[in-house]
């Protein structure tokens, strides 16, 4: 009778466990702080070395779980800048990438799509908002203007203000399209030989705060065409100032 026993016959170990895949667990938990608004819109996440720190896991980890959110259309990273809140996930399926903003004529399009959408949002807007909207709306144009007065970039509360009128229509729908247009819907018009920090560049975005601040003044008022009107003015204006700024940059 043969052994039964023996180092040549051991029980068979129990099956191995597949080992956690650490990206896939870090997108997850990245992914659920969007959905519960822990990382709003149009804000940046955290760098890459606080959610090496904040996670326990290697800078690679962190890479890729960013590049899945970016595939899910959640973030996006702009070089040199950092990587911002864009979407929903699911929410939002919709997206505009930054190659579909590679011309002029890509930019006016989605400008075109915004005086379409936000233009209607903003009267909306007036007639739903409530007292936590237009906090929200007021902590956004403060935000934007601390931005530009030290010199830091103002996309993201700029995008965050847009993203706060859709929400205070109180239709999600509003609010999905303008999230899944994400930061990149926001055009910077540069003026020639502007790096972003001049006396010239800081006044130019003072103004389009004071239209931002036209908008919040009409949809605080309750007054619908108002909203509608200085929402149209603004878009236009983002419009044709993209549009001098590219034949300036020809010239």
């Amino acid at each position: 009778m043969p052994p039964t026993s023996g180092p040549d016959l051991a029980p068979p170990s129990a099956p191995r466990r597949r080992p956690r895949n650490l990206a896939a667990g870090l997108v997850d938990a990245l992914a659920a702080r969007i959905r519960e608004n822990r990382y709003p819109a149009g804000e940046r996440l955290p760098s890459e070395t606080a959610i090496v720190e904040e996670f326990g896991v290697s800078r690679t980890v962190v890479r890729e779980a960013i590049s899945k959110l970016q595939a899910a259309g959640l973030v996006e990273t702009r070089h040199g800048i950092g990587t911002f809140v864009i979407g929903l996930g699911d929410a939002a399926p919709f997206r505009v990438s930054p190659e579909q903003l590679a011309t002029l004529q890509d930019v006016i399009s989605v400008l075109e799509l915004r005086i379409a959408v936000e233009t209607e949002a903003a009267a909306l807007a007036a007639q739903r908002r409530d007292e936590d909207n237009l906090q929200r709306m007021r902590a956004a144009l403060a935000a934007f203007a601390a931005a530009v007065e030290e010199g830091r970039d103002a996309v993201g509360p700029d995008f965050q203000f847009h993203l706060e009128v859709a929400r205070a229509t109180h239709n999600e729908r509003f609010a999905d399209i303008v999230a899944a247009l994400g930061t990149g819907a926001i055009p910077r018009a540069r003026l020639a030989g502007d790096t972003g920090h001049s006396d010239e560049h800081k006044a130019y975005l003072r103004r389009v705060n004071v239209e931002h601040e036209s908008i919040l003044e009409a949809i605080a008022a309750g007054d619908g065409e108002a909203a509608r009107a200085a929402m149209r003015t603004h878009l236009a204006n983002s419009r044709e100032r993209r549009r001098r700024a590219a034949s300036a940059s020809l010239s």
